[in-house]
């Protein structure tokens, strides 16, 4: 299981994606474990976090302007270094 990330994706690619209609979510700096029960699709508007997924795979720090998809499934642990701030979309 490996996150997907696209930094700086093309303006037009997140209009046909419909990103800034998705609800947002937003966090402080902090850290806690968390679990995919579906695939996540989220644009980082602000800040930065390091996700870490369980089983020793490798650790992958996203922040503003990236374009991220987390997979079904997937154990990880969230560390927010800076509050964070983004759209997303589940399933």
């Amino acid at each position: 299981m490996s996150i997907e990330v696209i930094h700086r994706p093309e303006q037009d690619h997140l209009e046909r994606l419909g990103v800034f209609d998705w609800p947002v979510w937003e966090k402080e700096v902090s850290a806690f474990p968390w679990h995919y029960d579906e695939r996540e699709v989220c644009y980082i508007l602000e800040g930065q976090v390091t996700v870490t997924p369980d089983g020793g795979g490798e650790p992958v720090t996203v922040g503003e302007g990236d374009l991220v998809t987390f997979p079904q499934g997937m154990d990880c642990t969230w560390e927010i270094h800076r509050d964070i701030r983004k759209h997303y979309r589940f399933g």
